[in-house]
C-alpha cells in the first residue's frame, strides 16, 4: 500500500506492508530509532509521537493510519544543535537514568505543556499516566516539566 507522510518535516512515500506498526515503519523504514518500542500495547509510552500535533502511541497505530498526517518523533524536536527547551530541562535536572522511555517522555511533555502551558505538579503526574520509567521514580522528569514550563513560557 501507498503512503505519503510529512515527518519532521520532510515528506516520504513508501509503498509499505499494511500491516506494519507506525513504530515500525519510523524504526525500520526511516531509521528514526529514537521512538523506541517498549511493549507493543501502548503501555509505557516508549513510542510516543505527535500526529498531527496530537501525542499518539506509534506502536498501536498502523502507517497506513497515518497517511497524509504531519507526524512529528524525537528527532525532530531539537533545532540544529540546539536542544528543545524539555530536552534541556530533562538534561538539567537529571529527568532520565537509562533513557529508554526518554523520548517517549519529552514527546508526552511537549503535548502535556501544549495544552496546558503552567500544568500543577498533579496535572503533570496525570498527563505522564500513560508513560512509563523505571528507574526514576518520576520526581525528576516532574521537575524537568515543570523547569521547560517557565522556560517556554518566559
Amino acid at each position: 500500500m501507498q503512503i505519503s507522510v510529512k515527518i519532521n518535516g520532510k515528506t516520504y512515500n513508501h509503498d509499505i506492508e499494511p500491516r506494519i506498526s507506525l513504530a515500525q515503519y519510523l524504526r525500520e523504514t526511516l531509521y528514526l530509532t529514537g521512538t523506541h518500542i517498549g511493549c507493543d500495547t501502548s503501555g509505557c509510552g516508549a513510542c510516543t509521537v505527535h500526529v498531527d500535533g496530537a501525542a499518539a502511541k506509534a506502536c498501536t497505530l498502523l502507517a497506513v493510519q497515518v497517511d497524509g498526517c504531519e507526524i512529528k518523533t524525537i528527532e525532530g524536536m531539537a533545532d540544529g544543535n540546539e536542544m528543545h527547551p524539555i530536552q534541556e530541562a530533562f538534561k538539567d535536572n537529571h529527568g532520565l537514568q537509562c533513557g529508554f522511555c526518554t523520548p517517549g517522555m519529552v514527546m508526552t511533555a511537549a503535548d502535556i505543556l501544549k495544552n496546558n502551558p503552567n500544568p500543577s505538579e498533579e496535572e503533570i503526574r496525570h498527563g505522564l499516566e500513560g508513560n512509563f520509567c523505571r528507574c526514576t521514580g518520576y520526581h525528576n522528569i516532574v521537575k524537568s516539566i515543570q523547569q521547560a514550563a517557565e522556560k517556554i513560557n518566559a
